[in-house]
């Protein structure tokens, strides 16, 4: 058995009580102890004043030169200050709340401190001294994340501990070539510098090292996962007539782009593949997703089989069963409508018609996956939007059909380092190129004082006789949150506007109201449409020209951009402006970053650095492992050099059989991925 492997109270000293606590860690082996890294190290190594940064938390020594003098303000609070010689340079040292040192300074005595540098003042706040030389120069002090009644000193023992009894016990999983290569670390080198740091670049070496291994590791599982998947699953290899797709690609009425044409040819040859298709489609909002997937549908049922396309939302897939109809109706493909609003005898009637496999193209929300819908030839599923449903909602439609292909689209961009990890078992295809002729939307950032004038702007818009959207964070006005609610603005839009009709649209509409709602608008029944973010995905009317966004930096720059997508689709030039007085750097960076770019992708990895993975797609939904050590979006060059790295192992025959690769074969066994148990 691997001595590593065994529970935290094989370590001398940990009780039930500890290894309790330590749970609340995610620590329960001897392994997850040892692999408990510091999240940041206090510098304690004595600095010289010329090098040290404002604000900075630093390390200095020097002589005492006068006498401490002691303040006192509020109720028994205090203030300590003590000139001190450094470099022949006097400076204040202050000591909040601890006068009782005053006797332990006397003059002349060498003394060591840390705390915050002020450099204009040259003042230091104390957080911790000792009288007399440093007796830990050079010195990095970890600290680790602990919770509940676990001190940190604790936890360094048992860690300590933990190391002395089983720090042999560490075994390399990476090939020695691969250490030569990426001049790495050993494991149980790199493993005891990030507990018990000497320098700053033996950290630095040994976390590299770490974070190597763990993308390794994670990427050896996904590609392992992808090689066997598609090997043991075989699709339906469609009998796909080139000649008969390029004609119909020929009487749409615009031409493709050579991205859009680009990303056909990658699905035509996964569909008259003999593996199934697991392919992500990306495409700016705006770019023509919407007519790829058309043109899958129609290769798929050209070739015999059905088509289902599942969206998050019943005005999504309305609008999609209007432009897919428009598309392939008059080529004798049957399109239809399922969703919660399909009732009755004529929801009886849709499905005896899929059944009987006299409906070609299915559109619809998840009452595509519910138990009564049964397809006659399932070939290929589409997912629109794929972020928004679960991993089984998606799965129960896949089993809708024997092996079906399977495409999923996006008009979040994703940034391809977070692609490369979440998606890492996918292949992934992307537009990223605008039809022609499309305008640029302007996107301008006014603050809440100027209201006034953008009103008096959208007034010159529906002079012209076109639209605006009006989106607003919440509904109803909230004591927590100091923002501009929908049922308000409405009310206030209504009273400036008399002459335009001003709708309001939000998630607490039934179905059927919202449907109503968004009708009046689509058909400029309603000028104005206020609305919550619920528009945020598959509205399309050309002839809105502005869409004013309130309280903007409350948004991300993923929803941002998707919000702003939602004009432009016409032939008249359109604007976004984004209201907001942000109070923080990163929403007023936010703000600057979109009225500087139109480009989705620039603009999600900026999200992605800005907010972290987890915020990206909701932390249920990213799809990322917790890593111990590594950082999807700081490490990424080495996330990309791993993933290579696995995709050339797994591919490798040399990999399954070779001595130096017995660890991560067995890695992988481990995890299930070689017997096929964990295959789905």
């Amino acid at each position: 058995m691997n001595e590593i492997a065994q529970p935290v109270t094989n370590i001398k000293g940990v009780g039930e009580e500890t290894a309790k606590q330590l749970g609340n860690l995610g620590i329960y082996t001897i392994g997850d102890l040892l692999e408990y890294y510091p999240f940041r190290y206090e510098d304690y190594r004595i600095r010289e004043i010329h090098e040290v940064n404002h604000d900075e938390r630093i390390t200095l020594e020097g002589v005492i030169h006068s006498e401490p003098s002691v303040r006192y303000f509020g109720k028994k609070k205090t203030r300590l200050s003590v000139r001190v010689l450094i470099e022949n340079v006097l400076i204040t040292a202050v000591f909040f709340n601890q006068g009782f040192v005053k006797k332990q300074l006397q003059i002349g005595n060498t003394i060591t401190l840390t705390g915050k540098w002020d450099r204009h003042r040259l003042t230091l706040t104390v957080s911790e001294f000792k009288v007399g030389e440093a007796s830990r120069q050079n010195e990095l002090a970890p600290v680790y994340s602990v919770g509940g009644s676990l001190k940190m000193g604790t936890l360094k023992k048992i860690i300590y501990q933990g190391l002395k009894e089983y720090g042999n016990e560490i075994k390399d999983v990476l090939p020695p070539f691969i250490l030569e290569k990426y001049k790495l670390l050993p494991k149980k080198e790199a493993v005891l510098r990030l507990h018990y740091p000497q320098s700053t670049e033996l950290v630095k070496q040994a976390r590299r090292r770490m974070v190597y291994e763990e993308f390794l590791l994670f990427q050896l599982k996904m590609q392992a996962f992808r090689k066997f998947k598609r090997e043991q699953t075989k699709g339906l290899p469609m009998p796909v007539t080139t000649e008969k797709v390029d004609q119909f690609i020929h009487s749409l009425p615009f031409p493709l782009t050579s991205a859009q044409q680009r990303v056909v040819d990658e699905i035509m040859k996964d569909l008259s593949s003999d593996y199934r298709m697991n392919r992500l489609l990306q495409g700016d909002v705006g770019s023509g997703k919407t007519v790829v997937a058309a043109i899958a549908m129609y290769a798929t049922v050209d070739a015999g089989y059905q088509a289902a396309l599942m969206v998050p939302t019943e005005i999504l897939a309305e609008q999609h069963v209007n432009s897919i109809t428009e598309l392939l109706s008059p080529l004798g493909i049957e399109v239809a409508l399922l969703s919660g609003s399909v009732k009755g005898k004529k929801r009886r009637e849709q499905l005896e018609k899929i059944k009987a496999g006299e409906t070609h193209v299915i559109i619809g929300t998840h009452a595509l996956i519910q138990e009564d819908v049964h397809f006659q030839k399932l070939g290929l599923v589409i997912t629109d939007e794929q972020h928004r449903f679960g991993v089984e909602q998606r799965r129960i439609l896949r089993d809708k059909g024997e092996n079906p292909d399977v495409l999923f689209m996006t008009a979040t961009p994703i940034p391809r380092t977070l692609a490369i990890s979440v998606f890492g078992d996918m292949d992934v295809s992307i537009i990223d190129e605008m039809p022609a002729g499309r305008k640029t939307i302007e996107t301008y950032w006014v603050k809440h004082d100027m209201l006034e004038r953008v009103l008096h702007f959208i007034e010159k818009e529906l002079k012209k006789g076109h639209q605006a959207y009006v989106i607003c964070p919440l509904i109803e006005e909230s004591e927590k949150l100091d923002v501009q609610n929908a049922i308000d603005v409405h009310a206030i839009l209504q009273a400036h506007f008399k002459e335009y009709k001003v709708g309001l649209m939000h998630g607490r509409l039934h179905s059927s109201e919202k449907d109503e709602v968004m009708e009046e608008f689509s058909k400029n029944r309603s000028q104005i449409l206020v609305s919550t973010t619920v528009v945020e995905v598959g509205v399309n009317v050309p002839n809105a020209t502005i869409m004013l966004i309130y309280d903007a930096e409350r948004f991300g720059l993923a929803q941002l951009h998707q919000l702003r997508g939602r004009v432009g689709r016409g032939e008249h030039q359109s604007y976004c402006i984004l209201l907001a007085d942000p109070k923080s750097d990163v929403g007023k960076e936010r703000m600057r970053i979109m009225t500087e770019t139109n480009d989705g992708f620039t603009l999600s990895e900026r999200d992605l650095e800005l907010r972290g993975p987890g915020d990206f797609f909701g932390q249920k939904q990213s799809g990322l492992p917790n890593f111990k050590i590594a950082d999807v979006v700081h490490d990424y060059r080495a996330l990309e050099v791993a993933r290579q790295d696995a995709v050339e192992f797994v591919n490798s025959s040399e990999f399954w059989k070779g001595d130096e690769f017995k660890p991560l074969v067995y890695f992988l066994e481990e995890q299930g991925l070689l017997s096929g148990e964990k295959l789905d």
